[in-house]
């Protein structure tokens, strides 16, 4: 069996839960679209079929799924440039991952972190089969295009895992090098942006305050008032990063600032550190502003355009089919499934 060599191709999702912040931003969309300039093949992905493994309102997810869509455009996102889809376009998402379930065992799903922690406590058996089983689904995403790299965050880590088990176990049950071991990307400053009210949580939009996160709906205004009131602590700005080790409130803004404009920490203390944070913050509060406020506009104007949205997912769900069918029809074939034949 001789080692294939696989077109560079990322791919990437987000799940349409609504309410898109500064978290996901910058630990993907801004990321998305410096992939996309990169010269590599790039395809992003809403991820709605991974949506529903809880229920969801139906004219919810159609309004978050557009709303993503628009996030996407607006923070850079070219769907001249990229493919971008909503996953249940292109069915052969859907039936590489029945493959997958049956490639996949059982002990590897109960062993993943997030299936433990979302049912510890609780009844797992009244979970959904799908919240078990969607990392066989996350598998079939990725190599349903054969994606070499996919920009993930930390907590994701052990879903990119779980797909090289997966494509390996397929490649050595059928004899062949046929799926690709695909690397995981996690790169910058912001991988992981934690609340503004506390450093020790992750930014999320299920936090009952408003104040804690950046909408990317949230206006000039908006952003740099949050800002402003941002909890920090009372000592100034070390000069290098090893000051911010027990600093959490600290380490995030610093991190954040450095992951919008385009710095490492240790450049950003160099200019800041010794400063208090009435100096950083509204230093902070206009690269925000500068940086997110014309990613809020344009939000704004394509959901006044949703058929623009609409038009932008068909087609693409049209060039993404061009690369999953045959890789799908490859796979039947290789494991035995008789395929239709000109009449």
């Amino acid at each position: 069996m001789t080692e294939t060599e696989f077109t560079p191709r990322v791919f990437s999702g987000i799940q349409p839960s609504g309410n898109l912040h500064l978290g996901n931003y910058l630990g993907a969309l801004k990321r998305f679209a410096e992939w996309q300039e990169r010269g590599t093949e790039t395809i992003y992905c809403m991820v709605d079929l991974h949506a529903i493994t809880v229920w969801q309102d139906p004219a919810d997810l159609r309004r978050s799924t557009r709303e993503l869509c628009a996030g996407f455009i607006a923070s850079g996102i070219d769907p001249e440039k990229s493919i971008l889809i909503n996953q249940s376009q292109v069915p052969e998402h859907a039936q590489l991952a029945w493959v997958f379930n049956c490639v996949a065992r059982m002990g590897w799903m109960g062993r993943m972190t997030q299936w433990k922690d979302k049912t510890a406590g609780k009844n797992a058996e009244a979970a959904s089969l799908g919240l078990f089983a969607y990392p066989s689904l996350m598998a079939a995403d990725i190599l349903v295009y054969h994606a070499t790299h996919v920009p993930v965050g930390e907590d994701q880590k052990q879903h990119l895992e779980l797909t090289r088990d997966i494509a390996t176990k397929f490649n050595h049950d059928y004899g062949v090098d046929f799926f690709p071991l695909t690397e995981p990307v996690i790169e910058g400053a912001a991988t992981r942006v934690m609340s503004l009210r506390d450093g020790s949580k992750k930014m999320s939009k299920s936090d009952p305050s408003d104040a804690s996160r950046i909408n990317l709906t949230d206006d000039a205004d908006t952003i740099a008032k949050k800002i402003r009131k941002a909890k920090t602590d009372p000592e100034p700005l070390p000069s290098e990063a090893k000051g911010l080790e027990d600093r959490p409130e600290a380490r995030n803004l610093v991190n954040i600032f450095a992951a919008l404009n385009n710095q490492t920490v240790d450049q950003v203390l160099a200019d800041f550190g010794g400063r208090a944070f009435s100096e950083f913050k509204p230093a902070l509060a206009d690269l925000a502003v500068a940086q997110l406020a014309p990613v809020s506009t344009e939000m704004s104007r394509l959901m006044d355009n949703q058929d623009e949205i609409d038009r932008i997912l068909t087609r693409g769900a049209e060039r993404a089919r061009e690369i999953t069918a045959p890789i799908l029809k490859k796979t039947y074939e290789i494991i035995g499934m008789v395929g239709p034949v000109e009449l």
